[in-house]
Parts: structure tokens; sequence; C-alpha cells
């Protein structure tokens, strides 16, 4: 079983990630992944490309055909046309009710997973010690503050290794945000760079040929 500390890390972890990305963006993410698999959800997509794209053919064909010389062809395709307009718009309320119900299942699941797990881990293992701090190394009260609330004196309790775990996850996150945006930017001076010196190549170039 995995340790305690490695548990309550890699939770924290997930929560900075779920933060950093954005709920919306992971539910819709989710959604899409959703509908790949063979679902009566996934065919009510299917269903409703294909009749938005009927929509537009007869659109199009009623846009070309006229309603006075041709008037039977015309009403034809205006039958046609309301009726799959009313199926699409009946299909895009059973696919709007569908996707508000996955995104609430996935938003409740996703918050019992995170922060929920959190709060059961802080409230089961509140009295239990995640390390033990050797005896002198710490002023008694912080002492106190490492074992809040109810963890044994001398130790370092749950809530406040989850806050350690939250606090380096943030500074690594930022770091490595930082070391990106600093190697795109490199990259894209040195692109330039490049483009400058060729161009200056290029005219010393058209002077030697002219000389």
């Amino acid at each position: 079983m995995p340790s305690l500390l490695l548990i309550v890390f890699i939770l924290q972890l997930a929560i900075h990630l779920v933060n950093t990305i954005g709920a919306n963006a992971i539910n819709e993410l989710l959604w899409t992944l959703y509908n790949k698999l063979p679902t009566q959800t996934s065919i009510a997509v299917q269903e409703s490309k294909t009749l938005r794209a009927d929509i537009v053919r007869l659109r199009t064909e009623m846009n070309t055909t006229s309603s006075q010389d041709e008037f039977a062809k015309w009403a034809k395709l205006r039958r046609n046309y309301d009726k799959v307009v009313a199926k699409h718009n009946e299909n895009a309320t059973s696919l709007k009710s569908s996707h508000t119900t996955f995104t609430r299942t996935v938003s409740t699941l996703r918050w019992l997973g995170t922060n929920g797990l959190r709060l059961l881990l802080q409230f089961w293992f509140a009295k239990r010690p995640m390390f033990w701090i050797p005896q002198g190394w710490v002023p008694n009260y912080v002492a106190w503050l490492l074992a809040f609330p109810r963890a044994p004196r001398g130790s370092v309790s749950v809530q406040v290794w989850g806050i350690a775990c939250a606090t380096v996850v943030v500074m690594v996150g930022k770091a490595v945000g930082s070391g990106w945006v600093l190697l795109v930017r490199r990259r894209e001076v040195g692109g330039r760079e490049g483009v400058r010196m060729g161009a200056a190549a290029g005219g010393e170039g058209g002077k030697g040929k002219e000389l």
C-alpha cells in the first residue's frame, strides 16, 4: 500500500493540476472522450452532426429553387427543412440535458476524489504523525504548530504535511512555467537573430555582385 505521505502529495498535485487546467476545460475534455465511446449520447452527437449537414443542404437547395416557378419542389423542400430543424432542435435539447447531467456528475466525482478525499484524510488521520522531528530541532511553539491540530507533539500532522506539499507543488509549478516561458522567448529571439543575420548576409552578397 502506498505511504500516506505519498498519497497526500499526489492528492495535492492532482488538486493543483485541476485548478491550473480549469474544471470547465477538464469537463469538456471528458465529455469529448465520453462521446467517443459507443453510448447513446455519442449516437445522438453523430445524429446531430448529420442533421446539421441536412439543414445546410436543404437551405442551399431552397435558396436555389424559385418559390414561384417551382413551387411544388420548393414546398416539398420547405416541409423537409422544417421537419429536420424540429428534429435537430429536439436532439439538441436532449444533448444539452445529457451534457448538464454529465458535467454535474463529473464535477461531483472530481470534488469527492480531490478535496473530499483530502478532508477525509485530514479527519481520519488527524492524530497520526506523518513523521517525527528529532527532539530539540525546533522550539516548542514550532513543534506545536507542526503537530496542529491533534497529532502528537514532536511530529508533523497530516494537515501541515498537506500544506507543505501544496506549497512545494505551487512553487515547482511556477518555476516550470517561468522556465518554459523563458525557453520559448529565447527561441523566438534566436529565430529573429537568425533571420536578421540572413538578411544582412544577403545584402552584403548583393553589394559584392554589384562591385
